[in-house]
């Protein structure tokens, strides 16, 4: 199952030690820990401990929130299986890292998020389609990026049973559930496993502040020693004060009021961008209004290459993505994901105005 890398790997005995260094009565020699008198003090509320080295595996009170939240997901994770990630693109680094090597097969979607095909494609993967089978499965299945879509139940079933039944290790990446603005199933697909091998990964950065860089993932037992070890190996483990803030902000009781104005607020503008999308490119392409996430996929009535357009809309002040990057044989052509929750008013009419513009130029 493990990539030629792992074989070597072995625990940190410092971050072992690191992991206990808090206990009371302590005295360590081992570390090279800075004196904690010498740290400086951020704010009132947060003590010079927090700037001090961590434990990998992440601060204790956060991981115990995150396991507290997947268990009312179905997601069999307690705390001791929870790893803080420094963003969420760690966790498919760290993934990768234990499973491939060159010319391994790792099944997606097609297409699928483009920064999880160039970390694979960094590592040597071969990429198949699903629902072939292949040692690792990574998959977006709730508002995937880049199509907004969400998998049915009756796909979710039938992925759970066909890892199991390949032993093959399933990768969720679940970065948009809590993005919601239509009713629909989102129960992850780990919960529906019972047993098998499996990865289940989320982030702060789209309900929070993604300037923290922070995500968590939890993993089966088989995986998850072998996962903080390359995490120790990679950064030693992430930001504290990162992970303390966030704690205070997911801890407070507006969190779950703050998660439900969130959807609100981007639900009112995937109204508007829907609608002006109507207005200026109802004529050259179709799409799906997406019941959740943050992206509209759109493709184009007829199929022009969206790359050399970039370029042109650049130079325009306007930037989109083409869709043909996310598809990992190169294939797509005439698609495009546009992000609909950064831009207002005045400014997403003139940018997809001027899309439009391009477009029939272009044809």
């Amino acid at each position: 199952m493990f990539s030629q890398r792992i074989e070597g790997l072995r625990p940190s005995p410092i971050r072992s030690i690191l992991a206990v260094i808090d206990r009371p009565g302590m005295v360590s020699f081992a570390g090279g820990l800075p004196a904690t008198d010498a740290l400086p003090r951020w704010s009132g509320d947060v003590e010079p401990e927090v700037l001090q080295y961590g434990p990998t595996e992440g601060e204790p009170r956060l991981r115990a929130a995150v396991a507290e939240h997947l268990r009312t997901l179905g997601v069999d994770a307690p705390a001791d299986r929870v790893l803080i990630l420094s963003g969420s693109q760690q966790g498919i680094d760290l993934a990768a890292k234990l499973v491939v090597d060159p010319g391994t097969p790792v099944a997606v979607e097609s297409p699928t998020y483009l920064a999880a095909l160039q970390v694979f494609r960094f590592y040597g993967a071969r990429f198949v389609d699903l629902p072939a089978s292949a040692p690792l499965t990574y998959l977006v299945p709730t508002f995937g990026n880049p199509t907004g879509a969400c998998m049915s139940d009756t796909d979710r079933d039938e992925i759970a049973a066909r890892v199991r039944a390949d032993d093959t290790v399933l990768f969720e990446d679940d970065p948009y559930r809590d993005l919601v603005y239509e009713p629909g199933d989102r129960t992850p697909i780990v919960a529906r496993m019972h047993g098998g091998s499996w990865i289940y990964q989320g982030s702060f950065s789209k309900t929070f502040a993604p300037g923290l860089r922070l995500g968590f993932l939890a993993a089966s037992e088989d995986l998850f020693a072998r996962l903080v070890m390359i995490k120790q190996a990679t950064d030693l483990h992430t930001s504290r004060l990162s992970q303390h803030i966030v704690l205070d902000a997911i801890s407070g009781p507006d969190w779950p009021d703050r998660l439900d104005r969130l959807a609100d607020f981007y639900r009112d503008r995937r109204d508007t961008f829907d609608a002006a999308l109507h207005r200026h490119l109802g004529d050259l392409a179709t799409w799906e209004t997406p019941k959740g996430g943050l992206f509209f996929w759109l493709t184009l009535d007829r199929r022009v290459d969206t790359r050399p357009l970039l370029d042109q809309a650049i130079a325009r002040n306007v930037a989109f993505m083409p869709g043909e990057e996310f598809f990992p044989d190169g294939t797509g052509v005439g698609t495009m994901r546009l992000n609909f929750s950064h831009a207002t008013g005045d400014d997403v009419d003139r940018g997809l105005s001027t899309l439009a513009e391009l477009i029939r130029e272009q044809r």
